[in-house]
């Protein structure tokens, strides 16, 4: 069995004002990295949770739909939502658009699998640092979304 492509998934949000980022970090069966992030003005924190998750699952075009992908998500709270399919949590009845959206994403990817990223690891550090800038650049310039820098995505934490 081929090992699976293993993604990593952080948001932040700012309630007053709000604005918030996002960041995924994607690790392919041969080792190579690429990410993204990004960050918006008048969002919610749930808003930005499911937009990293969604971005990151659309990256996932190129590849079929059962490969098998371990998605970790640095927000527990939307890992277990997800897991249960319940649609009754916060994500869900705060974002019912983007909640939607990603539902459906993760529908067509039987091969993913969802797991909380612990906020300790050095991956969520590196994650949460780059929804930091998201966030962070979302207050002067509004929405965006970036590819990480190669030079960047080297200092991932193997």
């Amino acid at each position: 069995m081929t090992a699976p492509v293993t993604v990593w998934i952080a948001a932040l949000g700012k309630s007053e004002p709000s604005y918030g980022g996002w960041s995924y970090v994607r690790r392919g069966v041969d080792g190579t990295l690429a990410g993204a992030a990004g960050g918006e003005r008048r969002v919610t924190g749930a808003l930005m949770a499911l937009e990293g998750l969604a971005e990151a699952l659309a990256s996932l075009g190129d590849l079929g739909p059962t490969t098998p992908t371990l998605i970790h998500l640095a927000d527990p709270d939307l890992a277990a939502e997800l897991k249960a399919k319940a649609g009754d949590g916060l994500a869900a009845s705060l974002e019912p658009q983007a909640w939607a959206r990603v539902t459906a994403l993760l529908a067509a990817r039987p091969g993913a699998a969802l797991s909380p990223l612990a906020v300790s690891t050095p991956a969520a550090g590196f994650a949460l640092a780059w929804a930091q800038f998201g966030l962070d650049t979302a207050k002067t310039r509004g929405k965006f979304k970036a590819a990480l820098p190669r030079p960047n995505l080297l200092k991932f934490p193997s």
